[in-house]
């Protein structure tokens, strides 16, 4: 918390520090110094566009529909569009993990984001597994999704190991997609998924969680996040809990070297609200929170959980005068989303490719 702990020394500590002693840190850091610290971490990747930038936030637009279909996915995706949303990734969660339905959603992603020319990347929140076996059939496959632990245990219960996430990385940069960079993978976690599959070996979850930082750094990825409050109040009980240890995560991952985002999110069954979601989106917009989730109504029809919406990406964005991507940026402001000066308000009307896309859905 130093003036001495500047962004260039904290970035040259990350690769000698281990999770055990960032997360032992965390617990003795009040909400203040999760945040001082964690804005001093710079983790910037790159895709067909720059996340992690200073004075940036990105979103993730995550158009989940229950039955998978076109038609309601892409009605999200122009919505989302149209606030701003999808810079940091275009990222479905697949109702099913079949080869056929995951290749239809990715072709999908690919043809919208060609045909609008947008600077952004796709993912289908699949099994690594599906995403190489997808590879090798030849699907325009941008990122490589896997959610991972952090014991060997938990990632077997999840069906995956060090060597084949390697194999998936490597099966995506083969097909060489990247514009501005080669930054390939996505990973989620979440306190208390050890926990859940009895992997955790008497440790805290909040340790386990910053070893899952550890395995996602070894793989160079474009997007990390933490879910923070996706698995119940069986982990983490309430509001409190929740905006606690999504700064707590946030900071670990940070200090790491990995580019942290995170799902500010909650169950029905949760004593929380979207109060204390507000609270913690705040938070980690202060804190420099790489990326942040974006989804109509902040409601996720197919996964059944509270999470935060594109409107909400916005708030942050206008109150902490934070901004998207660069290049995603420009992209909002030649289609007529986002006016065409240094403000990031929306513009007051629809963008005549978007008109006639609505119309097409309609």
């Amino acid at each position: 918390m130093s003036d001495a702990a500047s962004e260039p020394s904290l970035r040259a500590l990350a690769p000698g520090l281990t999770p055990e002693i960032v997360a032992a840190v965390s617990k003795i850091c009040r909400v203040q110094d999760l945040i001082l610290v964690a804005q001093k971490c710079r983790v910037v990747t790159k895709f067909r566009n720059t996340i992690g930038l200073e004075k940036r936030l990105s979103t993730r637009l995550q158009p989940n529909h229950p039955t998978d279909d076109p038609t309601g996915i892409a009605a999200s995706i122009v919505d989302g569009l149209m606030y701003g949303s999808g810079d940091a990734v275009i990222g479905i969660n697949p109702a099913t993990d079949s080869i056929a339905a995951v290749t239809t959603l990715i072709e999908m992603l690919d043809e919208i984001i060609r045909r609008y020319a947008i600077p952004t990347q796709s993912c289908i929140l699949t099994h690594v597994t599906t995403s190489i076996e997808a590879i090798n059939r030849g699907a325009p496959i941008d990122l490589v999704f896997q959610s991972i632990a952090g014991t060997e245990a938990a990632n077997s219960s999840f069906g995956v190991n060090l060597a084949i996430l390697q194999e998936g990385r490597e099966a995506a940069l083969g097909l060489q997609r990247g514009t501005v960079g080669d930054d390939v993978m996505y990973f989620e976690t979440g306190q208390g998924s050890a926990l859940s599959a009895n992997a955790h070996h008497g440790v805290d979850q909040q340790t386990l969680e910053a070893r899952a930082y550890a395995v996602a750094r070894k793989f160079k990825p474009l997007l990390v996040n933490t879910v923070v409050g996706f698995i119940g109040p069986e982990y983490l009980y309430d509001g409190r809990q929740i905006v606690r240890a999504g700064l707590e995560d946030h900071f670990c991952g940070k200090l790491l070297g990995v580019p942290m985002g995170c799902d500010i999110c909650y169950t029905n069954h949760a004593e929380a609200d979207q109060n204390d979601m507000d609270v913690l989106l705040t938070l980690l917009a202060a804190a420099g929170v790489s990326f942040i989730m974006g989804i109509p109504g902040s409601d996720d029809i197919m996964l059944n959980y509270q999470t935060t919406s594109f409107h909400d990406a916005l708030y942050a964005r206008k109150v902490l005068g934070l901004r998207p991507a660069p290049e995603f940026e420009d992209w909002l402001k030649t289609m007529g989303i986002f006016e065409q000066d240094e403000s990031v308000r929306l513009a007051d009307s629809l963008p005549k490719p978007f008109q006639r896309a609505l119309a097409h859905l309609h």
